[in-house]
């Protein structure tokens, strides 16, 4: 049995309304996403760019192929040159960073490894709570959304960032844990799922230094209005 969505030889492919024939790497993913920003941040942190194209993808729309490549119908989805499709971000950051050599992202052994691993998965817990919220918003009307699983979602976010304000983690050497960090905050900022500036000075010092010492984020930032 092959992985889902694989398959040889070039793809055609629709995404935002528009055909695609391709024969390089292709990541299906919005600018807006967090999971795809992570991606996209270790492609431009590991001068891959010209190994990969970002292609549109809407996880709404029945006609995007996204659900063929992703049976999930989730983004990040990454297509390899053979038409094997690939995903979550977490899969694809780490077939990136050995593309890459190996080691560069994501440590190859030992308690470096398992901490940057377990930074970049309480990193994705934020983002997972904040949409969460997202959707609760978006997806029920003002009477049927519940309060108690609202705020069971805050208070996810709050413990994550408490733990993180009494010890930021080091910026160098980089890894997945940190650019899903910055990630986690830039997403935060954009939907207002808490305001977490006010209330933790470490991290936003934290974050601050994250984005002037690493271009990357500010590269991977969703244009105005999307």
């Amino acid at each position: 049995m092959g992985w889902p969505g694989g398959g040889a030889g070039r793809r055609r492919f629709r995404g935002s309304g528009t055909w695609f024939n391709h024969m390089t790497m292709i990541l299906r993913s919005t600018l807006t996403s967090p999971f795809g920003r992570k991606v996209r941040m270790a492609i431009h942190i590991l001068g891959l760019e010209g190994r990969f194209e970002i292609v549109p993808a809407s996880s709404a729309d029945p006609d995007d192929t996204l659900r063929q490549q992703n049976p999930l119908g989730k983004m990040p989805t990454l297509i390899l040159d053979d038409g094997t499709a690939m995903f979550d971000s977490r899969v694809i950051l780490d077939y990136i960073d050995a593309l890459a050599g190996g080691g560069r992202l994501i440590p190859a052994k030992g308690e470096a490894r398992h901490r940057a691993l377990t930074l970049a998965a309480l990193a994705d817990g934020i983002i997972d709570a904040a949409l969460l919220i997202t959707y609760e918003a978006r997806f029920r009307p003002e009477d049927a959304r519940s309060e108690t699983f609202l705020a069971h979602q805050r208070d996810k976010i709050v413990r994550a960032l408490v733990r993180l304000e009494a010890d930021p983690p080091a910026i160098e050497p980089l890894t997945v844990g940190a650019i899903g960090l910055a990630c986690a905050f830039g997403y935060l900022d954009w939907r207002q799922a808490l305001d977490w500036r006010a209330d933790y000075p470490a991290l936003l010092d934290w974050h601050r230094r994250f984005a002037a010492a690493v271009p990357a984020f500010a590269a991977t930032e969703a244009p105005k209005g999307q």
